[in-house]
């Protein structure tokens, strides 16, 4: 019979095994792939292989595989709780029985030896790592003969892209099973959540489920206890738990991680109930709020961004502007008109009351407020002005009457394709919207008037005092590789798998998206009688 693969997925909850598989037993008589040394090292980077998602046991010296000897003097000075056993002892060693399914990484990098056979996934995993790996005979392998198995093991494989289902090479289902890792880690110790929208909550469960679990969806004061009782963390929608909850887990000193849409979502409004290709689950603060530190801030202050990386993120930036995409998905329309020979503005409004407003704003109150200083900023130039989507499309608050804006710009656009008008104005100017890092993207002139997370690194001509965290020179790509791919989460719309930005990027493009719910229909209509009412009203009151 065939070994299993030591490159093999997780068990991703809800999702079939044969879609998740990136690997099969080869065929018998097929040719075997040669495995270099520069695989193996980038296996022990990634930490990929086995059970690599399973339970992370801690405080062990020795790990032993169930029915292997054990010399005496090998448990010298140990309790048993210091020996990990695993699977169904049966050998009579005092030890720790650990559960089914753990992680051989976490164990074997913790251990002063391992008790296994030598073909043994602990063994070979033990022999990466430069653990030394003793055999039923209680003599020491050679770790040459380990490396040596780990590779005929590897390459008694075939390999798999789980989202196109193309035949792969195994340096790129290494490096798949890295971001899977990366994933599921950022999950580790979640107790439960607060705050999701119901139609949200088949999105969220595959977000931060952490290989295990996934973690319940509590009340905020419910969801407190339970952390609190677990020793783990708590994550929220910010704006959807009572405004003290921060405050409360403080006290209880129990960690908040807030979670948010990311940057490429998916197509349609969040308001308009489409549920989220993307998120961000941040530990420390969150993106838009300037007043303190977060993740990706801190990831863009001290990341040492390998070139490898700034290459990836090259090539993800090329290919979300060649594919047309942005937060929003793509988009069509006429393409407003604009007067040559004079400098014009592209002014992009906001949801008066969206946090990223509140807490990054640096003091501008408002629509107006921001279109004033924008006017006082360019008096000569030809300024447009953008509302936000989910404003006119009668959602959320922010909506100006055509006689204000006007009083300030010169048009208003709603219509035309939002990043080709940003490639045909002279600058784009924000408050903190993600327009400008849209803009950023595509090689354009980007003034900022809040502090979003994009500003205060060279990139932008920055109207607010910038915070003392930031001020590190980066390029685009660099701030590309942080927001798009190191910060966020994605999940594919068509698999249901954890997936990377270039996959989501493609499904944008190709419309592969969730199909439209009788919810979003219901909000939609929802939207389109609130802007009638706030049109009527404007007609009433002149």
């Amino acid at each position: 019979m065939m070994a299993v693969p030591f490159l093999r997925s997780p068990p991703f909850a809800g999702v079939a095994p044969a879609t998740a598989a990136v690997s099969a037993p080869a065929e018998e008589g097929a040719c075997a792939p040669s495995i270099s040394d520069e695989v193996l090292g980038l296996l022990a980077e990634a930490r990929v292989g086995g059970d690599y998602w399973g339970h992370r046991q801690q405080g062990l010296v020795l790990v032993v595989r169930a029915g292997v000897p054990v010399d005496g003097s090998a448990m010298a000075g140990l309790v048993p709780e210091q020996i990990g056993i695993v699977g169904a002892s049966t050998s009579g060693i005092e030890g720790r029985q650990l559960p089914d399914g753990c992680d051989p990484w976490a164990l074997v990098v913790q251990a002063r030896a391992v008790h296994a056979a030598p073909e043994d996934e602990l063994a070979l995993i033990a022999g990466l790592l430069a653990v030394p790996v003793i055999d039923a005979d209680g003599r020491r392998v050679d770790p040459a003969l380990l490396r040596a198995g780990l590779k005929a093991r590897l390459a008694a494989a075939r390999y798999r892209d789980c989202f196109t289902g193309a035949p792969v090479d195994v340096t790129q289902v290494i490096a798949q099973l890295a971001d899977w890792r990366r994933h599921l880690d950022g999950n580790r110790g979640i107790s439960a959540a607060s705050g999701m929208a119901f139609w949200k909550r088949e999105a969220i469960g595959h977000f931060l489920w952490d290989g295990l679990r996934k973690p319940p969806f509590l009340s905020a004061p419910r969801g407190l206890r339970r952390a609190r009782r677990e020793g783990g963390a708590l994550a929220v929608w910010p704006s959807r738990v009572p405004p003290g909850t921060a405050a409360e887990a403080a006290a209880a000193g129990v960690g908040i991680a807030q979670v948010e849409d990311g940057f490429l979502r998916s197509r349609g409004l969040g308001a308009a109930l489409h549920p989220p290709g993307s998120v961000v689950v941040d530990r420390t603060g969150i993106y838009y709020d300037a007043r303190k530190a977060n993740d990706l801030e801190t990831l863009l202050a001290t990341h040492n961004f390998p070139p490898a990386l700034v290459g990836r993120a090259a090539r993800l930036r090329a290919r979300v502007c060649a594919a047309g995409v942005t937060k929003y998905g793509p988009q069509a329309g006429e393409m407003i008109g604009l007067p040559a020979g004079r400098r014009t503005i592209l002014a992009v409004g906001q949801v008066e009351d969206d946090l990223s407003v509140r807490f990054g704003g640096a003091g501008v109150s408002g629509n107006l407020d921001f279109l004033t200083r924008v006017r006082r900023a360019e008096p000569d130039a030809w300024i447009v002005y953008r509302p936000h989507p989910d404003v006119q499309a009668g959602h959320r608050k922010g909506h100006l009457p055509d006689a204000t804006v006007l009083a300030h710009a010169d048009a208003i656009d709603t219509g035309a394709p939002l990043m080709q008008l940003v490639q045909t104005v002279d600058e784009v100017h924000v408050l903190s919207s993600l327009t400008g890092f849209e803009a950023l993207m595509r090689g354009c002139a980007v003034a900022v008037h809040g502090m979003p997370f994009y500003a205060g690194w060279g990139l932008t001509r920055d109207f607010a005092e910038v915070t003392g965290r930031r001020g590190r020179q980066l390029s685009v790509d660099q701030l590309v590789a942080a927001a798009l791919i190191l910060y966020p989460r994605y999940i594919d719309p068509v698999t249901r798998l954890p997936c990377g930005p270039e996959v989501m990027v493609d499904r944008m493009a190709n419309g592969s998206t969730p199909p439209v719910t009788w919810l979003i229909r219901l909000r939609m209509l929802q939207g389109k009688l609130r802007r009638f009412m706030t049109l009527f009203a404007e007609f009433l009151h002149g």
